[in-house]
This record gives structure tokens, C-alpha cells and sequence, in this order.
């Protein structure tokens, strides 16, 4: 019988701007991979909230789905998250990007007021219940808070994303760079990455980082 850790993760489309972070992305999947565990990557089948051109920042007359963005980064090996059972893994991981705040949630649009998709919702619900570990980098934590409060989560030291979290129940501990704050009591690890001003090696350090933590409760 195999002892190999099974690690579900979930994307938001693909770019930092209305996707998932790339680079947070596949630091998550490399990190995972180096453990020696599997992973299977997940994303909602939904339209984006919009697209940004991530050349000048603005936004395009365009419609791309979640989905099929995110299969960018799963090299097409990816499945839709209405598929994904809590059962099926011992962990849950969500890399960050403003698409965690655009397309899993309307975090960006309406702060602590948000909602959240159904199916990450119930992802991250079913995952808690089942007393399995979540890791969250970036902004996700912000949307783990909102669906699972009160838990203990850092963001790094966003003052107004901060605010929102304490809204919302949650507890936030600053922290910086490749820090994770651990709740071991709902077994939730959360490191900073982007929402720092942050190089892309210190980016591999949180991933791996947070990587480790979810593993070691899994």
C-alpha cells in the first residue's frame, strides 16, 4: 500500500493579475513534488471576472474561463473542482493571485462583505470537516477566513487586508518573508509570498515553506 501523500490544489485562472500567481503556482506544485508527495490540480469552471492585459495593466474586451486558463499551468492536466472530493486527498493547497480575490471570491470588490464560489466553499468546508490540513499563500488566506473563521492566518502585513480578515472573525499574525503561521487547532498553514514586496526566490522559500507545514499535519 502506497504511503505517498495525495495533495489537491486549486488555481484561479493564470496571472497575478486576474489569475492565479504563476510563479507561486508552480513553486506550490515544484515544493509538493520535492516532498515526495503527488498532486492533483483543480479549478472552478467559471468565467473570469475579467482580463487584464498584464503588458499595461488594463482591462481587455475579452471573456476566458477559469478552467481553461489554469490548464496553462497543469500543462492540460487538470480537472474541474466541482470533481473534487475531500476523501480522495490528505491535503488542500491554494496558490494566491488577484484571481483568488476576482474569481474564487468578490474579495477585491467587496471586501470582508464577500462571497465566495460554491464549489471552493465547499472544497475548503468538506476538506476542514474531514480534519485535513489546508495551506493557503498570498491572498488566499483572506478567502479561508471568510468561508472558515475563526481561524488564525497571516497575509504578511497589508493593512487593509488585514482589517478585512479581523472582519471576518479571523485572527492575523504579520509576518514576513517565507513565514508561516500555523493553526494547528484547525490544522491551516498561511505564508505571505506576493502580498509582500517580494523576489521570486524568497516566493520558493514560502512555497516550500507552507508546502512542508500542510504536509506535516496531513
Amino acid at each position: 500500500m502506497s504511503t505517498q501523500k495525495k495533495v489537491a490544489v486549486i488555481l484561479s485562472g493564470c496571472g497575478v493579475f486576474d489569475g492565479a500567481e504563476i510563479h507561486e503556482s508552480v513553486f506550490t506544485l515544484w515544493a509538493i513534488a520535492k516532498s515526495g508527495a503527488s498532486y492533483t490540480i483543480f479549478a472552478p469552471d467559471v468565467n473570469q471576472h475579467h482580463v487584464i492585459n498584464h503588458l499595461n495593466g488594463e482591462q481587455m474586451k475579452e471573456t476566458r474561463n477559469v478552467l481553461v486558463e489554469a490548464a496553462r499551468i497543469a500543462r492540460g492536466d487538470i480537472k474541474p473542482l466541482s470533481a473534487y472530493k475531500a476523501a480522495d486527498f490528505d491535503a488542500l493547497l491554494l496558490p494566491g493571485g488577484f484571481g483568488a480575490a476576482k474569481n474564487l471570491s468578490s474579495l477585491a470588490f467587496e471586501g470582508p462583505d464577500c462571497t465566495v464560489n460554491a464549489e471552493v466553499e465547499q472544497a475548503l468546508k468538506t476538506t476542514h470537516a474531514a480534519k485535513k490540513p489546508i495551506g493557503a499563500l498570498c491572498i488566499t488566506p483572506a478567502v479561508v477566513a471568510k468561508v472558515l473563521a475563526p481561524v488564525v492566518v497571516t497575509i504578511g502585513q497589508d493593512a487593509g487586508t488585514i482589517q478585512a480578515i479581523e472582519k471576518m472573525g479571523a485572527t492575523h499574525t504579520p509576518t514576513t518573508h517565507g513565514e508561516v503561521v500555523i493553526d494547528a487547532l484547525n490544522k491551516i498553514a498561511t505564508t505571505p509570498c506576493y502580498m509582500l514586496d517580494a523576489t521570486i526566490d524568497q516566493i520558493a522559500m514560502g512555497a516550500e515553506n507552507v508546502v512542508k507545514a500542510t504536509l506535516n499535519m496531513a
